[in-house]
């Protein structure tokens, strides 16, 4: 399977200017014979939506988000975008497409509203998480902060999870001494890939908004925890690269990290935990 990670910059608000950039970059990857192309979060619309005036939520069925998925033809696509939701709310949201239709639809679960971050001003937590069924086998869609929340990569797995899909708009700002964005995330992402047996695909955009300085590195971790691919760093990177999805399974028949999750107990104790007051 040929993945390609479609490091880009965004013009906050454009949305027209974004989906001319995604064009190009579907064209060169079709041209490489790419599989799955994977774009950032919030890549058709920029990150920032609080700083624009006018409603940059679209529906999932957008014309132009069904024109970027047939000009993929049969290669799958991650596309990332502002959700117009049912009533009053809209969704930070990801929809892998394929020739046209929507195959799912994954809607950020953890919103960050902290320093310079305000989601939850913008939009409401998705409802569920699910993993889906593709040509290659079954993925997941963990977008930006649900990956620093292990419990829902846990619950990928254990519905079949083959593959990781991270979209993300990370950036380096004015965060505490001693975080490094780019360092905190090779840490999540391989502790993933060598814990949960599968591999990891982070894509991170590059370019600046107000103060957010948007990193890149995006890459690609196998089910052993190491790097397979890796684009640079702050500059805009379309990388393909060739990823063997029968090494889940060979890893999780080596070492069976995964099989044996014992729901029924975690289930015990989670449910003995939001009775002594543990949800919000």
């Amino acid at each position: 399977m040929r993945i390609t990670m479609a490091q880009v910059d965004v013009r906050l608000g454009d949305i027209d200017a974004n989906v001319e950039r995604a064009e190009q970059v579907i064209a060169e990857a079709v041209a490489q014979g790419s599989d799955l192309i994977v774009f950032p979060e919030l890549h058709i619309s920029g990150y920032s939506i609080g700083e624009v005036d006018e409603d940059l939520s679209i529906a999932p069925d957008d014309d132009r988000l069904i024109k970027l998925s047939r000009s993929a033809g049969r290669a799958g696509v991650l596309l990332n975008f502002v959700e117009a939701g049912h009533g009053v709310h809209t969704y930070n949201s990801s929809g892998y497409y394929v020739n046209g239709e929507l195959v799912h639809l994954h809607r950020k679960l953890y919103l960050p509203t902290y320093r310079t971050y305000e989601e939850r001003k913008h939009f409401t937590p998705g409802p569920s998480l699910r993993a889906f069924d593709t040509e290659y086998g079954r993925m997941a869609t963990l977008i930006c902060n649900d990956a620093w929340q292990p419990q829902l990569a846990f619950i990928a797995t254990q519905d079949g999870a083959r593959v990781l899909l991270v979209p993300t708009a990370s950036a380096q700002s004015n965060f505490p001494r001693r975080y490094d964005s780019a360092g905190y995330w090779h840490g999540i992402t391989r502790f993933y890939g060598r814990m949960y047996e599968l591999y990891v695909v982070f894509v991170n955009r590059v370019g600046s908004e107000g103060g957010l300085r948007f990193w890149g590195g995006s890459h690609i971790i196998d089910p052993w925890g190491d790097i397979v691919a890796e684009a640079p760093l702050v500059a805009e990177h379309v990388s393909t690269a060739e990823v063997d999805l029968g090494e889940v399974r060979r890893r999780r028949r080596e070492i069976p990290l995964v099989k044996e999750a014992r729901l029924g107990l975690i289930q015990r104790e989670v449910s003995r935990l939001v009775e002594e007051g543990g949800d919000l």
